[in-house]
């Protein structure tokens, strides 16, 4: 048998170049019992977005996919073959038999979001390290239900944070967290609104989705082909908490960053908001919420544009400010980022330096070491919009004691934290 590098000398030799030699041939092989296993639980949009990141690790095998989709399912075995040259991969629609699949190692959960608790506490409660894609969940009692789950296994968690392994987020934390604006006074989060519309009629259920088992845990709702697209379930409330949670989870979170606060969180959360009035998605369109802490900056959080708030997470210090969003970092002054001593990485205080977020959950499983979005920052993280969605449905201020996370003396509001009634079988996994 020929080995690669035979087979690449003869190539060389002959003096005749091939058009394309796949990235996966020029890489050194890992061994197969050096590899972690991996099974994807969701392989819509996001979740191949994420498989295919995990495909690009040598010491990564995909072993199984699970779906609802038969579509998506098609076009997850195609990414597969693409990268390994066969679509000989598990293919299942039931997650709980990927969990009990032993020869998998780590699941990637990346479900709409009124799906994301119940298959993940089943994978970590079978010993799977889990990339577990944001936000936790529907209820603040999922989000803690969660991560008892990782307590009890000690199996490694990464949240699907993924600005965290970003040069630019870390960049624009170090400056905050370093006082190189000066003491915070106050944190901007701008994210994108809700939307309008469109309108859900009716429709036949086809053959490749189980449209049953789509719904799973949420309330009963008609077919309608538009609802699988992701822009519009996470505008339903049957689905989703809408854009305060889906898109506000990843810049509130670079605000816990910088602001120094990973392991506390507000004192109080307080706000208003508007609703569509027509149309089939009814999450939260508009809002302006106000985060104050013990002792750290406050956060304004808003759908980006309003009070004239734009998108992304600026930190604004009593001697300037920087601005951070996906691909671009300015300041009030240029000289701020062009100073070399407030370089990334040059300042005193350093934060977790990762450069890739699927890379930094391998090496985590590998080294036997937290994630740097790992289960305590995460739910740290998605309080935030959690409180924001809870504030918004008692229509008050609400009082926030973060030690005990709980609300102080509202036994109402503290209601919202508990997770709604789970339709048919479905509930939370027991953890014991």
């Amino acid at each position: 048998m020929k080995t690669r590098r035979s087979f690449l000398s003869q190539i060389i030799a002959s003096g005749v170049a091939p058009v394309f030699i796949p990235a996966h041939v020029l890489r050194s092989q890992t061994a197969p019992s050096n590899k972690i296993t991996l099974g994807v639980i969701g392989v819509g949009s996001q979740g191949t977005h994420d498989m295919r990141a995990f495909l690009n690790h040598e010491d990564v095998r995909v072993r199984a996919v699970c779906d609802v989709n038969k579509k998506n399912i098609e076009r997850a075995q195609q990414a597969v073959a693409e990268r390994y040259g066969s679509a000989d991969v598990k293919v299942l629609s039931d997650f709980r038999e990927l969990n009990r699949d032993k020869s998998v190692d780590a699941v990637l959960m990346a479900l709409p979001v009124h799906w994301h608790s119940i298959p993940a506490t089943d994978a970590i409660l079978n010993g799977k390290h889990i990339y577990h894609e944001k936000p936790m969940g529907m209820s603040m009692q999922e989000s803690k239900h969660v991560r008892a789950a990782v307590k009890k296994t000690g199996v490694v968690f990464q949240f699907g944070t993924q600005q965290r392994s970003d040069l630019k987020f870390r960049w624009a934390c170090e400056l905050a967290r370093n006082g190189r604006l000066g003491k915070l006074k106050e944190i901007q989060v701008g994210v994108p609104g809700g939307k309008i519309g469109p309108d859900f009629p009716e429709q036949p259920v086809p053959e490749h989705v189980d449209w049953e088992r789509w719904v799973g845990p949420a309330p009963m709702t008609s077919f309608n082909v538009e609802k699988l697209k992701r822009d519009n379930h996470e505008n339903i409330t049957n689905f989703s908490l809408g854009m305060i949670s889906c898109w506000g989870i990843h810049h509130l979170d670079i605000a816990q960053w910088g602001n120094g606060t990973d392991e506390t969180g507000p004192i109080s959360v307080e706000g208003e908001a508007t609703y569509p009035d027509k149309g089939g998605c009814d999450a939260v369109l508009t809002w302006k919420m106000r985060m104050e802490y013990a002792n750290a900056a406050p956060i304004t959080f808003v759908n980006e544009k309003n009070m004239g708030i734009g998108h992304g997470t600026r930190f604004i210090g009593e001697n300037g400010w920087v601005h951070v969003l996906r691909g671009n970092i300015k300041a009030s002054d240029d000289a701020i980022l062009r100073d070399p001593a407030n370089k990334e990485g040059m300042m005193p205080i350093k934060l977790i330096n990762s450069i890739e977020h699927t890379r930094n959950f391998v090496d985590a499983i590998k080294n036997k070491q937290r994630a740097i979005c790992d289960i305590e920052t995460a739910v740290r993280s998605d309080t935030l919009p959690q409180l924001t969605a809870m504030a918004l449905k008692a229509k008050r201020k609400l009082l926030w004691d973060p030690k005990a996370e709980t609300l102080t003396n509202d036994d109402a509001a503290n209601a919202l934290m508990n997770a709604r009634p789970f339709r048919g079988e479905w509930k939370l996994p027991e953890i014991g």
